[in-house]
């Protein structure tokens, strides 16, 4: 799922949900006060790392699980459409090594993969699919969310790649954010390399970063190890599912410290990059990095326009039977723009 949709859905001060704030009331310790306000607006956890040049600062506030020990900076987490960002990196990487072109198109690369009504596989580019625009989007049918959604629903059913995009393609297209887009650049990964996405990925990535805390499941529906548990609306813990629906579009789990550091080495010009705008002082700034938001959690990984801010924030309520009705009011508890805000205006 996207947060651009959610936060962009207004551009105004007022709409996002925050004013824009004196330059004096700015800083870390307004940082703190709105992590602490993201929690007491009923988030039951909210965790931060936050960089000012050469300058960086945790923050956490609430609890890992409810009832449960304090929430940790070092806490573990599913970062949702945060992982595009990965997959967008190994993309363009190969780009630039040659083996694959921005203007390459579909059917040549995953012949007879993109068939329904409407669509036309020779005419739908790989700059298309990382920047959103091919018009193939995701599944329509309610329905077949429900092993997350209903009580008692099987929640480590495994979906497999190739369900997930013909449940895409039954209807016509219609250009929108897409994580099915993304399921196609994972597949496009492996027949280009001929290596399963997720080595790509560690070798490409995880490794040569650091990021230990990293992990790419497939289909293993638990969290190891510490971590956030995360929670729908009504408080039902939503930890636990597999994440096989959201490979190459969400799956990965990480930390804030991981995000950030990986989120350093990318670029505003990458494909695919979420631009939001976000109220400061003097007038609302175009803030650029990525978003994830699904079952429990949601998170953003943000920059300042001059790139010498950046805020890292996971939060762990997010309602994804309310995001697929379009109920935006009801997805999370508040929206965080006042706590971005503090990390990212002047």
């Amino acid at each position: 799922m996207t947060l651009s949709r959610w936060l962009t859905a207004a551009t105004t001060a007022a709409l996002l949900g925050v004013t824009a704030m004196p330059a004096s009331a700015l800083g870390n310790d307004r940082v703190e006060t709105e992590i602490r306000q993201l929690v007491r607006a009923g988030f039951p956890a909210a965790v931060a790392v936050v960089r000012e040049d050469a300058s960086v600062r945790h923050y956490a506030a609430g609890v890992a699980s409810l009832g449960g020990r304090p929430a940790r900076v070092t806490d573990r987490f599913r970062i949702a459409s945060n992982t595009k960002a990965f997959v967008s990196t190994v993309v363009m990487q190969l780009v630039s090594s040659g083996r694959l072109s921005l203007d390459a198109d579909v059917e040549s690369l995953l012949p007879g993969v993109v068939r329904g009504p409407g669509y036309r596989p020779s005419e739908i580019t790989v700059r298309q699919l990382l920047t959103h625009t091919s018009g193939i989007h995701d599944p329509r049918n309610p329905a077949f969310f429900d092993v997350y959604l209903k009580p008692g629903g099987d929640r480590g059913y495994v979906y497999t790649v190739d369900e997930v995009i013909r449940q895409s393609l039954l209807d016509p297209p219609h250009v929108e954010y897409s994580n099915t887009g993304y399921l196609l650049l994972g597949r496009i990964i492996e027949r280009v390399t001929g290596h399963d996405v997720r080595s790509e990925i560690r070798d490409r990535l995880l490794r040569p970063l650091g990021l230990r805390q990293t992990s790419f499941p497939l289909t293993d529906p638990y969290l190891h190890g510490p971590h956030l548990h995360g929670y729908d609306m009504a408080g039902n813990d939503m930890t636990t599912f597999s994440p096989s629906y959201d490979w190459t579009a969400g799956a990965m789990v990480s930390t804030v410290d991981d995000v950030a550091t990986f989120q350093r080495t990318l670029s505003p010009d990458l494909p695919g990059v979420e631009t939001l705008p976000l109220p400061c002082p003097g007038g609302t700034r175009t803030v650029w990095g990525h978003t994830g938001a699904g079952p429990g959690y949601f998170s953003f990984s943000l920059h300042s326009p001059d790139n010498r801010r950046q805020i890292t924030l996971a939060l762990t309520t997010y309602d994804l039977a309310a995001d697929l009705r379009g109920d935006w009011d009801h997805v999370a508890p508040t929206r965080p723009a006042a706590a971005l805000a503090a990390a990212l205006c002047p």
